[in-house]
């Protein structure tokens, strides 16, 4: 992606990773829109933003209101011509006690933020990516806890929440592949590790060091948005053990390609195209 004369449109990007990647963004020429509930951290940080000579202005909303998603798009649209990015960034870190303690109501509030203020985003600003056809780019943040458990202890509203966030964006990412009406969109999901923000207590990489490395590899048209190399030993880890489960119990064989969903569909297309 091309950031030069772009709108990118930031959910939760006051403080954080949010706040770093848009000034990544914005020296780069993206003119930044910020969103998120409070308004005294919106105007510190489009404050900063212009400071440094970016072009910034910010919203109030919060990304569990659809209606206040499609807000936040018709704001792009009519300020800046278009929001030509969104990065799905709001995210809260919740109830952290076990999961049999946890209270569900603290739990399913979570989801609304960090799961369902994704989709809003993804929906309301993807469907008007698929009507004018001009070249987008739709960011998620999602989280080493969606490809491993991170914590030490408890969590399950958050590392669930993390594992739903990237399985719809790799849902997203097949419909983009196969949808001429589609293929100008980019997508990628950011994968953070322990980075320095309020929702680590300000421990961790440091948020602009971690915002450098991704927005690289936002501009080489990554998909995976990585930046913390020891992820690796923590998914060989889960892999090998995934792995020596179906080499006990259900090895490979010949012809077990016969109950792979997809294979199935490839064959029904293959056999429907030659009739």
């Amino acid at each position: 992606m091309q950031f030069a004369g772009k709108t990118a449109v930031i959910t939760g990007g006051a403080t954080g990773i949010g706040f770093a990647l848009a000034k990544q963004m914005g020296a780069a020429g993206a003119r930044i829109i910020l969103f998120e509930p409070r308004e005294d951290v919106l105007g510190e940080a489009v404050d900063g933003l212009k400071n440094l000579g970016i072009d910034a202005k910010f919203l109030v909303g919060d990304v569990t209101d659809a209606a206040s998603v499609e807000a936040l798009a018709d704001f792009a649209w009519a300020e800046n011509g278009r929001g030509d990015i969104i990065v799905n960034n709001a995210g809260v870190g919740g109830p952290r006690g076990g999961i049999f303690d946890t209270d569900l109501a603290a739990a399913r509030a979570l989801y609304e933020i960090n799961f369902w203020g994704v989709w809003h985003g993804i929906q309301a600003f993807g469907k008007r990516y698929r009507a004018d056809g001009l070249p987008a780019a739709i960011y998620t943040t999602a989280s080493e806890n969606a490809l491993f458990n991170a914590l030490p202890s408890g969590g399950g509203a958050y590392v669930s929440g993390k594992h739903a966030v990237f399985g719809l964006m790799d849902v997203l990412r097949r419909e983009v592949q196969r949808k001429a009406d589609l293929a100008q969109i980019e997508l990628g999901v950011i994968i953070p590790g322990w980075v320095a923000t309020a929702l680590s207590s300000h421990m961790g990489m440091d948020a602009d060091r971690f915002a450098a490395t991704i927005f690289a590899q936002m501009q080489a048209g990554e998909y995976y948005l990585v930046g913390h190399a020891y992820n690796v030993v923590r998914m060989r880890a889960r892999i090998n053990e995934l792995e020596a489960a179906f080499a006990t119990y259900a090895p490979r064989y010949e012809g077990d390609e016969e109950f792979d969903v997809q294979l199935y569909y490839q064959r029904m297309a293959a056999e429907q195209a030659g009739s």
